[in-house]
């Protein structure tokens, strides 16, 4: 199986990073970019979020060199964006896959599955991440019974603010989902 390489600038920005890693790191990854470079949505992104940087002892250093405002950031236009706040499902890290298997020495970018990268857009709820998530729903295609099951299961419990505007917000994903499906009948 070939190794797919990433489009620039995001190629030359992790080979960079890679290079200036003193050995291997994981970087698990969502949003956007996550998006746009494994499930082919065709719309704009400056940053690669994570949620983690292992072993801990590279996160400063890698982070200070591919921050926003860095120079990394000033020569490519990308940057590296360590999430602090963030709801996720509680065994994300069971069902993360690798991005780019081979092409880096050092670094290993690992993406949240699908269903984990919808549910961990869900609190913030801009027009942005709906779109996202219709596009999940489309090209997988998200299955509703997972969604609400991983929603329950390892979501919802762990959640740190409005439960009820959280399942709000869930149900609403659900039915626009559900629209989005019987529209395209």
């Amino acid at each position: 199986m070939p190794h797919k390489t990433p489009p620039q600038p995001w190629h030359g920005f992790l080979l960079e990073l890679d290079q200036i890693a003193s050995g291997e790191v994981h970087l698990h990854c969502l949003g956007g970019f996550v998006v746009t470079q494994v499930y082919g949505l065709q719309r704009p992104t400056v940053d690669v979020d994570v949620l983690s940087i292992a072993p801990i002892e590279t996160r400063l250093g890698l982070l200070e060199k591919g921050r926003q405002g860095s120079a990394l950031h000033k020569k490519y236009r990308v940057y590296l964006d360590f999430v602090t706040i963030a709801s996720y499902p509680e065994d994300y890290e069971n069902r993360l896959t690798e991005m780019y298997p081979g092409v880096y020495a050092r670094l290993r970018l690992f993406a949240l599955d699908p269903y984990d990268l919808a549910l961990a857009k869900l609190s913030r709820n801009i027009d942005r991440d709906r779109g996202d998530v219709k596009h999940l729903a489309r090209t997988v295609p998200l299955d509703l019974d997972v969604l609400r099951q991983r929603y329950r299961a390892e979501l919802r419990p762990n959640h740190i603010g409005d439960q009820k505007l959280l399942d709000d917000y869930f149900q609403l994903w659900v039915e626009m989902i559900e629209e989005d499906r019987s529209s395209r009948k």
